[in-house]
């Protein structure tokens, strides 16, 4: 009857401490397309579109990059996001990039499709672009 139980116990606790099989890695995002990467900004920044785009940003944006873009808004200060005051943080990307991902969204991030312009769009990409250059 000992044997049982010690042989039930050993049982239980190594059932309580095998190892869980782990999550499944994330999906890697899809690439952002070639052509639409190559894209160029057609507008320039003026007082009024950066001034419509600050506010699309407080709107959409702010909650989780920051009020001055630097990744800790208050949704997202635990999404370990981009800070955009670093020069270092969008080097790699193109205006045509940011335009993609702004327009259809990135992982958590929903797009503006539907709910903002071309040329605001192109204004947003303006603005995070100017986070850095302070």
């Amino acid at each position: 009857m000992l044997k049982s139980a010690v042989a039930l116990s050993v049982f239980v606790v190594a059932i309580a401490f095998r190892q869980q099989p782990s999550a499944p890695a994330p999906a890697a995002e899809a690439p952002i397309p070639a052509a639409d990467a190559a894209k160029v900004n057609p507008y320039k920044a003026t007082p009024a579109s950066l001034a419509q785009a600050r506010k699309m940003y407080g709107y959409d944006c702010a909650m989780c990059h920051g009020a001055t873009g630097n990744g800790k808004g208050e949704v997202g200060a635990s999404m370990n996001l981009k800070d955009y005051t670093d020069p270092a943080a969008l080097r790699d990307r193109t205006d045509g990039e940011l335009y993609y991902i702004i327009l259809n969204g990135r992982g958590q991030m929903p797009g503006e499709a539907g709910r903002v312009n071309e040329q605001g769009i192109w204004n947003m990409v303006i603005l995070v672009r100017s986070f850095s250059r302070k």
